[in-house]
């Protein structure tokens, strides 16, 4: 049966966004909320808390969602339980079954080192957020998730993954790790939900500029043998930090991707990497 609302195909579900509160997280949730989903904005540090106060304020009233934003570490089992809790209450005035429909697995940083300069703490911070958060938090999540294959999870990795990029034994192994858990989770949740990852290159926005001269020049053939990463006449402003003639994604652009792979129509897409990356790379 078609949505009453055809523009809005996602009216009245509950979507979990992580790392929301800015860049690809926060185009996310805009995303969702402009076709009807009702948001919980998650973030970590408290310097978050406006932004993801003002994110979920403008939202709720340019939408007319429910959005809610709720400080948790979701790579500790207390910070999962906190924003599952968090998740219940908000949508308590609901009469329905509480139901989480979609989870976006968005939070994550990059600590790049080469090897000789690897430690222990970086390995074990860079993997507990990347790639046990996620795992924590589906687990968590997992016995409120839909009945009927209508549930939507999407993981957020990266072309690291797949690109061997110098400085990113870390960094690019969580991304390997995210991979391999969607195909897992896809067949284990296949009654609940599809489950999918998408694998951005560079992206606008403070990540990726903080990376290193070094890293920046390490990665520039791979940018300018990237079909669609020469700019045009009309694209958005260049990034200062790519390469002259080119241009990474905007956050919007990888929201699309993900707000697509929500949608009912995607209900055939499961353990899939999408390459949402200008053709960076090319997966079979």
């Amino acid at each position: 049966m078609p949505p009453s609302n055809p523009a809005r195909p996602l009216e009245n579900k509950l979507a979990i966004v992580t790392g929301a509160s800015r860049g690809i997280g926060a185009a996310i949730a805009e995303n969702l909320a402009s076709r009807g989903a009702n948001l919980i904005i998650n973030y970590t540090s408290a310097s978050s808390t406006d932004l993801a106060n003002d994110l979920a304020s403008r939202l709720a009233q340019e939408y007319n969602i429910k959005a809610s934003h709720v400080q948790a570490d979701i790579g500790t089992p207390e910070g999962v339980q906190k924003l599952i809790e968090f998740a219940k209450q908000a949508a308590a005035s609901n009469s329905s079954k509480f139901q989480i429909d979609i989870i976006i697995n968005n939070a994550g940083i990059a600590d790049n080192a080469p090897l000789p300069q690897i430690t222990t703490a970086q390995f074990e911070n860079t993997y507990r957020v990347n790639v046990l958060g996620p795992l924590l938090l589906v687990q968590a999540a997992q016995p409120y998730l839909p009945q009927d294959r209508s549930g939507r999870i999407i993981n957020i990795s990266s072309v690291s993954s797949s690109c061997g990029f110098v400085g990113q034994s870390v960094y690019g192994g969580t991304k390997a790790a995210i991979e391999a858990m969607t195909r897992t989770w896809s067949r284990e949740l296949a009654e609940n939900c599809t489950v999918n990852a998408v694998n951005p290159g560079p992206v606008e926005g403070p990540m990726y500029a903080s990376n290193s001269p070094e890293f920046l020049e390490n990665i520039e053939g791979w940018i300018k043998h990237t079909p669609l990463m020469k700019s045009r006449e009309g694209d958005e402003p260049q990034d200062p930090v790519m390469p002259a003639g080119t241009r990474g994604a905007t956050t919007k652009e990888i929201a699309g991707v993900v707000g697509m792979l929500c949608g009912k129509d995607a209900k055939w897409i499961t353990g899939q990497v999408v390459c949402a990356n200008g053709g960076m790379v090319m997966l079979h």
